[in-house]
């Protein structure tokens, strides 16, 4: 079964960054829109950034200006580079491909004040 596997998370101080990625294997993954969820400790998991198959890209307000989605369909892959992380950025990183049913492990992003 496909499944996307995250990795990049880590622990970083407020104000530092992250850059996250995501393979995602099969052939599908150019034409497929893809997203960044996150779910903090006792929280619904959340959708903060999407891209289009073509590029474009979407955020929530909370990580508009600071997160940038990504994505190198010729490494199957989707990025997300995190700037002036804050302490409530603190969950689980997930990606995940439109359609596909799977969620990967995830990657945990730690922001210490």
């Amino acid at each position: 079964q496909v499944q996307p596997e995250e990795s990049g998370g880590g622990v970083v101080q407020a104000g530092g960054s992250l850059r996250l990625s995501c393979v995602v294997s099969g052939s599908f993954f150019s034409r497929k829109a893809m997203f960044w969820y996150r779910q903090a400790l006792g929280q619904q998991r959340e959708m903060v950034a999407s891209i289009t198959n073509e590029g474009r890209p979407g955020y929530v307000g909370a990580v508009k200006g600071r997160f940038t989605i990504s994505r190198d369909n010729a490494k199957n892959t989707v990025y997300l580079q995190m700037n002036n992380l804050k302490p409530e950025d603190t969950a689980v990183y997930y990606c995940k491909q439109f359609g596909l049913d799977a969620w990967g492990q995830g990657t945990q992003v730690s922001v210490s004040s």
